[in-house]
């Protein structure tokens, strides 16, 4: 990490990262998954899955990444591992044909949403400070608890902030916030208790509250509809590019706000979130902005722009 990064989680000064390579002809195709403490991921553990089902895929012949996809699911596996390899093969296959997934899926590319920066837990000086001294448009400040007085803070700066506590608020807290005309001023208050407690929210309140660990895959949205407005999906969280345009769909049916989030990634999955922003209201895809020793390089994210590369695959390349 470039400096600390803080949530109600804990500290991180590093994420470790497992970087999956598919290659078929001389092309190569890259997925990645990283370790989530709270998702109590380990990376190892996949390593010797991977062993184990190597032949099983290097058996694949080449078919459409969807059939790829149903493969996968014959296995087994947790969803971070299915959307490392579902990512890479989505790399491989493009780059094989000559398309990109944008052009694989009749994707829109204009009016990219704009992604936010994460703003770490820490004294209400030193995150207003960071706001106000970036290029960035979009903000999400991580909260630890709830402060009124830090919330009143930040809607004084005028600016688009949301607020993440990543399952720290109380109910009496979430009552209050949603009663609060002035908190719709907020862009999206996102996972603001623990998975499953998400019963005393209200939908139709002031508060646009975002389901992120609460929405794990496709069928987390129907129980959800009465307290979310919006969903945060991300490609670990769901299985990879694959699940996440059914999920995108099935969620504009049932009418809520769509984002496209990450984890703390490099540009191997930020590359791939990235292909989604033209189908989403709110992007968060700063993982790679926020680490110091990026390996790879693609579609990426320039003071919250979207910048499409347009090359085959998802545009993956190692540096």
């Amino acid at each position: 990490m470039k400096e600390t990064f803080s949530i109600a989680y804990g500290n991180y000064n590093h994420r470790d990262a497992l970087l999956i390579e598919l290659s078929h002809q001389g092309y190569k195709g890259y997925g990645e998954c990283v370790a989530i403490d709270y998702y109590h991921i380990n990376l190892q553990s996949f390593v010797l899955k991977l062993k184990e089902i190597q032949d099983q895929i290097k058996d694949q012949k080449i078919i459409h990444p969807k059939e790829f996809f149903t493969f996968l699911l014959s296995l087994n596996l947790h969803p971070f591992l299915v959307s490392a390899l579902d990512c890479a093969y989505w790399d491989l296959f493009g780059k094989l044909e000559n398309k990109s997934f944008i052009e694989l899926n009749q994707l829109p590319t204009k009016n990219l949403t704009e992604s936010s920066i994460t703003i770490s837990v820490g004294e209400i000086e030193q995150q207003i400070k960071k706001i106000e001294k970036s290029n960035w448009n979009q903000f999400k400040v991580k909260c630890k608890g709830l402060d009124k007085k830090h919330v009143e803070e930040l809607l004084k700066l005028n600016r688009n902030i949301a607020l993440d506590s990543n399952a720290s608020f109380s109910d009496e807290d979430c009552v209050w916030l949603q009663e609060n005309a002035k908190i719709q001023e907020f862009s999206y208050l996102e996972q603001p208790r623990p998975i499953d407690y998400y019963k005393i929210l209200k939908k139709e309140s002031f508060a646009n509250w975002m389901a992120d660990e609460d929405c794990q895959n496709l069928d987390s949205l129907d129980k959800l509809v009465p307290y979310y407005q919006s969903v945060n999906i991300k490609l670990m969280k769901c299985g990879g590019l694959t699940p996440a345009l059914e999920m995108i769909k099935k969620a504009k049916e049932l009418n809520y706000k769509i984002m496209i989030g990450c984890m703390t990634e490099s540009s191997v999955g930020i590359s791939a979130g990235c292909l989604l922003a033209g189908l989403v209201d709110y992007a968060d895809l700063d993982g790679a902005t926020l680490i110091s020793n990026d390996y790879a390089k693609g579609n990426s994210v320039q003071n919250g722009k979207i910048i499409l590369s347009g090359k085959p695959g998802l545009g993956i390349e190692l540096k």
